[in-house]
């Protein structure tokens, strides 16, 4: 009997530690709850307080009671400001979620008490970035609403994070403070500037069938010429009209065809630029070359260190642009990036690599070098040091170098021309 009970007996104790550790759970998510009202000012006082009637008590000193007492009634007094109800229906919307850099994003905060009693006023923090706006709201009557503009200005590219929405209630000297969220954060798109340039198009045009190339092809849909057969060559390919009248047998040749497939490779290493300013304009000229190709309707991809950015679409290649950050040194520069491309996108006809002015030619000839063969190589230097674009040729590549987004359009008609 004793052996059956010592189990039964470590089974109760297991289940009152089960009972003490969750007790003492929720005991301390309640006293961080607590915690986070009081606010570091009201620490203080408390601590004045509490120590102002020890040494009141013990010395005897009537005047350290009175103040600790005064401080005590203060602590209660503020502490009842927190009681109320904050259940507003908020709503936050943003005219626009996607703007260019230097536009002001305009929006509405719109809050309504759908209850029964009356809201007491609140305070509205409503983050912004790192930075954060304050509205301040009055008592809202059962059924009422009130609304507040605003304007967010965008001095920076870059992806803005709106929200949440938090009522805070507190007490006049800000000793306790409680905050509850409402509604989602919602992302604010800030794009780079960018630039509309006609002309002609960017490396090669759509077509169906694809655009011959120079290399020639045993199989493709361009046809070029009629040769003898050779042995191992596909017999669906010969051309029998021409082998009855010679009498010999013929087969068709082809040029190879290579599908429009623009690439724009973007170096995002601080490294490979002068200043912040060049990083913009080569993001900036990235954005305007990209919006360009897909006007011509070609298949755009782009790549930064690291990885490969969404371009299907115009938004898709501006909400990317927007998000771009300076790399890590061990994701390396340019002729990292190129490589890169390479390897992920061999079969790619036209590639723009956009970089700074501390690129050497040395490295750039590499770069070059490692794009997939039989692609048109364009490099794109930012230098907003530069009062006119210049042109030169590093290889097989055209290396046009800018000073400021609205020389693009003249410095890709010298390389068209």
């Amino acid at each position: 009997m004793v052996a059956e009970a010592l189990p039964a007996q470590g089974d109760r104790d297991a289940g009152w530690r089960d009972v003490a550790a969750l007790l003492g759970a929720r005991a301390l998510t309640r006293l961080r709850i607590i915690g986070s009202v009081i606010r570091p000012l009201a620490w203080v006082l408390a601590g004045i307080a509490v120590g102002s009637w020890v040494v009141g008590q013990i010395m005897g000193w009537r005047e350290l009671i009175v103040v600790a007492i005064i401080l005590a009634v203060t602590l209660a007094v503020c502490a009842l400001f927190l009681i109320g109800r904050t259940a507003y229906d908020v709503s936050l919307d943003l005219a626009r979620t996607r703007v260019v850099v230097g536009e002001r994003a305009v929006g509405a905060l719109t809050l309504a008490n759908r209850g029964t009693r009356a809201i007491l006023p609140s305070r509205i923090v409503l983050p912004v970035g790192s930075g954060r706006g304050e509205f301040g709201i009055q008592r809202l009557a059962p059924g009422e609403e009130a609304e507040e503009l605003f304007a967010i200005p965008t001095q920076k590219r870059g992806v803005v994070k709106v929200g949440p929405v938090s009522v805070v209630r507190g007490d006049p000297l800000g000793l306790f403070e409680r905050a509850h969220r409402r509604d989602e954060p919602v992302d604010l798109f800030v794009h780079p500037r960018t630039v509309a340039f006609g002309g002609q198009s960017l490396g090669y045009l759509r077509d169906l069938e694809g655009l011959p190339a120079a290399d020639l092809s045993r199989d493709d849909v361009s046809f070029h010429a009629l040769l003898e057969y050779q042995p191992g060559d596909d017999l669906r390919h010969v051309h029998w009209r021409s082998t009855a009248r010679t009498g010999t047998m013929m087969v068709r040749q082809f040029e190879e065809t290579r599908r429009s497939h623009f690439v724009i490779g973007l170096s995002r290493s601080s490294a490979d630029y002068t200043s912040a300013d060049d990083l913009e304009l080569g993001i900036s000229a990235a954005g305007s070359i990209g919006l360009r190709a897909l006007r011509d309707s070609q298949r755009v991809d782009m790549r930064v260190q690291g990885r490969e950015l969404p371009a299907a679409t115009g938004k898709q290649l501006l909400d990317s642009l927007s998000a771009v950050e300076t790399s890590k040194p061990r994701e390396g520069g340019i002729a990292d990036l190129a490589g890169t491309v390479a390897a992920a996108m061999p079969l790619a006809s036209v590639v723009v690599l956009v970089c700074g002015s501390t690129v050497s030619s040395d490295d750039l000839r590499l770069a070059c070098s490692r794009l997939p063969f039989g692609a048109r190589a364009l490099a794109v230097i930012a230098d907003t040091r530069v009062d006119s674009p210049a042109l030169r040729r590093i290889g097989d590549a055209d290396v046009i170098t800018i000073g400021a987004l609205e020389q693009i359009p003249l410095a890709l008609q010298k390389v068209l021309a």
